[in-house]
């Protein structure tokens, strides 16, 4: 059995919301305490209900952006970059314009809305416009169609999946706390070998020939982006000791001729110019050979004195707590850093041998943990994969959720 369907605008209404001018100090709030929480799809990522945000707007702000309001249990709903991601609001706020607030008739369960928007989420991008990132709009949003049983089998579903959904969500998050752990644990082992050797604290800049940035502005963009050509080293290819060639771009030889400044070569230290509070700004790795490459803006290519400094050893050091602190202790916020703060980090860096035993050292101690952070990340993926087909398999009608039960949906992933 499958359900009839509706579309969204049918059954809610829905406001896009608005940034007020960044440049008027009247419209923003200096604190927690006063103004209206301003919601970002930073403060709605990876959660289903906002209960801070990092922003406050004035009354002034809502009424010069005519911002929409909401009142607490209003859906948000994601429409640029994190396409298509949902959330609860807790408190009376308003919201900027890459996202949509959802108010559901009472003829509707809001949470079955909810879980029906999360079915259709990895199809969304297929009705997005696409610039230089997938993007919908208020209109394109209210024409998606949505399962539409009676009301009292929509709050039969949603009772069921809050409970299974619940279920999953715990056991993901005791393996997030596990693989966090690892992790943590490969920089325990990284300082135990560090305080093995002597080595003085010194500038970075002792030990590197050359540093530069990457392009910045227009000088291309990822509407230049083709399938092979010349390799452009972004931030999100910059790992923690590790290059990431996933999603990796790359421009044509034309156009990466016009920028052979920001060249790129194996071996080459790769520093991020950018970072979050999970992968701070600083973090590091060494160029694989790429063939031709260029580094974008704000990604940094040093290029070592090999005499003194080894590449794998620097791109540890930096990607380590020891470095992440001595980047933050140049007057840097960790989200954003200068060539200037990446020269003038202080940093224990022992002699070349000394240097070359800690990356062996270390190699054959994360080899061993990698594996187990690895294994946690599949069964976080397998969790998301389970997660996502009982959702759409509920709300859908693909079974009777009064007699299926969701006893099995972490069966080989159980804590």
């Amino acid at each position: 059995m499958t359900f009839p369907t509706t579309k969204l605008k049918w059954v809610a209404t829905s406001n896009a919301g608005g940034t007020p001018s960044v440049a008027e100090p009247s419209f923003w709030s200096n604190d927690d305490e006063t103004g209206l929480p301003w919601v970002s799809i930073g403060d709605m990522s990876g959660r289903d209900w906002v209960t801070t945000t990092g922003r406050r707007v004035t009354d002034a702000g809502v009424s010069a952006a005519r911002l929409p309001v909401g009142a607490p249990g209003t859906l948000l709903l994601s429409m640029y970059a994190s396409l298509g991601h949902t959330a609860f609001l807790t408190t009376r706020a308003s919201w900027n314009q890459a996202i949509l607030g959802i108010d559901v008739s009472p003829s509707y369960d809001v949470r079955f809305v909810k879980y029906a928007l999360d079915a259709i989420k990895p199809t969304l991008t297929e009705f997005a416009r696409s610039n230089t990132q997938a993007n919908l709009n208020a209109e394109q949003v209210g024409n998606l169609a949505l399962p539409d049983p009676p009301l009292g089998t929509q709050r039969r579903i949603a009772d069921f999946l809050d409970t299974e959904t619940a279920r999953i969500d715990h056991v993901a998050n005791l393996r997030r706390q596990q693989r966090d752990l690892l992790a943590s644990r490969r920089w325990s082992q990284f300082q135990e070998v560090m305080d093995t050797v002597a080595g003085p604290v010194i500038p970075l800049r002792r030990v590197i020939r050359s540093v530069i940035d990457g392009p910045f502005g227009s000088a291309f963009s990822s509407a230049d982006y083709i399938d092979e050509g010349a390799a452009v080293i972004r931030l999100g290819n910059i790992g923690f000791a590790e290059y990431r060639p996933a999603d990796q771009a790359y421009i044509p030889m034309s156009l990466y001729r016009q920028f052979q400044y920001h060249e790129v070569s194996r071996g080459d230290v790769l520093i991020a110019g950018l970072g979050d509070a999970r992968n701070h700004a600083g973090r590091a790795c060494v160029a694989p050979a790429l063939g031709p490459a260029i580094v974008k803006g704000k990604c940094f290519r040093a290029r070592l004195e090999t005499e003194a400094a080894d590449a794998d050893f620097i791109a540890l050091l930096l990607s380590s707590p020891v470095g992440a602190s001595s980047i933050e202790g140049r007057g840097s916020t960790r989200s954003m850093i200068n060539l200037e703060i990446v020269k003038s980090a202080m940093l224990p860096i022992p002699e070349l041998r000394k240097q070359r035993s800690v990356v062996a050292e270390h190699r054959q101690s994360w080899s061993r943990t990698k594996a187990a952070v690895d294994a946690c990340e599949r069964q976080l993926n397998l969790l998301a994969e389970r997660r996502q087909a009982l959702i759409t398999a509920a709300v859908t009608g693909q079974f009777d959720v009064s007699t299926a039960s969701g006893r099995n949906v972490t069966e080989g992933v159980s804590a």
